[in-house]
């Protein structure tokens, strides 16, 4: 199981070093990033994107705690709710394994196309349900590891690393996507697709996933998708 563990934070890494790849300046502007976590990623990307502010969206309040020590500005919100911001008022988004802990995914990204500036980009990214694990986990008889079924436990898969701990400040996952569910719900909210790839691809390490998810674009770990508004 510790193999299994060190697949899955290496897989992790390469999806935020993908994340940032696809991160794009924004002069100075306004960058958000809904689920912000402590806050450690966030700083990365808005020295990436150039940010003149930076704020974290967080439920959490310990990650809010650590987010704010980090010199980010952070706002305490559901983001199952009305995201507090002015229409047309963000440069740039990030949202990095969030939407699938949400029931109300239409309402989220309606949200993300409100208050993205005209130009304004969102980079997202979530578990891809098409992964080869997944696919051979089916096969098995096996749950999709990021596929949840409860609210207290984590069942239906011996191979599952999963930390997530049922009943914390975050929900379960609650919707998985493949590439092109996300693209055309996206899409459906007046976001145009730019980018869609995906990062991480195991049981491969870093370097080897690289070349595998440019070979094989659709079954990799996880998705990256960036967007503007329409």
């Amino acid at each position: 199981m510790d193999r299994i563990r060190k697949l899955y934070a290496t897989a992790a890494e390469v999806n935020n070093e993908t994340i940032l790849e696809h991160v794009e300046s924004v002069r100075g502007g306004l960058l958000v990033d809904l689920g912000c976590g402590d806050g450690a990623f966030t700083v990365e990307a808005a020295r990436r994107a150039g940010a003149g502010r930076t704020v974290g969206i967080e439920t959490d309040p310990a990650y809010v705690a650590a987010a704010a020590e980090r010199g980010i500005e952070v706002r305490e919100t559901d983001l199952g709710q009305r995201l507090p911001f002015e229409d047309g008022s963000v440069d740039g988004l990030i949202s990095n394994q969030v939407i699938e802990h949400l029931w109300d995914t239409d309402l989220f990204l309606r949200e993300i196309r409100r208050v993205l500036a005209p130009g304004g980009y969102v980079v997202l990214s979530t578990n891809n349900l098409a992964s080869w694990h997944n696919v051979a986990s089916l096969v098995l008889g096996w749950q999709p590891m990021p596929n949840h079924v409860s609210d207290e436990v984590i069942v239906g898969n011996p191979l599952n690393v999963d930390d997530h701990a049922p009943g914390s400040s975050y929900p379960m996952h609650r919707r998985i996507f493949t590439n092109r569910a996300l693209r055309e719900l996206a899409e459906h909210h007046g976001l145009r697709n730019e980018v869609d790839v995906t990062a991480g691809y195991y049981p491969l390490g870093r370097r080897c996933s690289r070349v595998a998810t440019r070979l094989d674009r659709r079954h990799g770990a996880f998705l990256v998708q960036r967007y503007r508004r329409r």
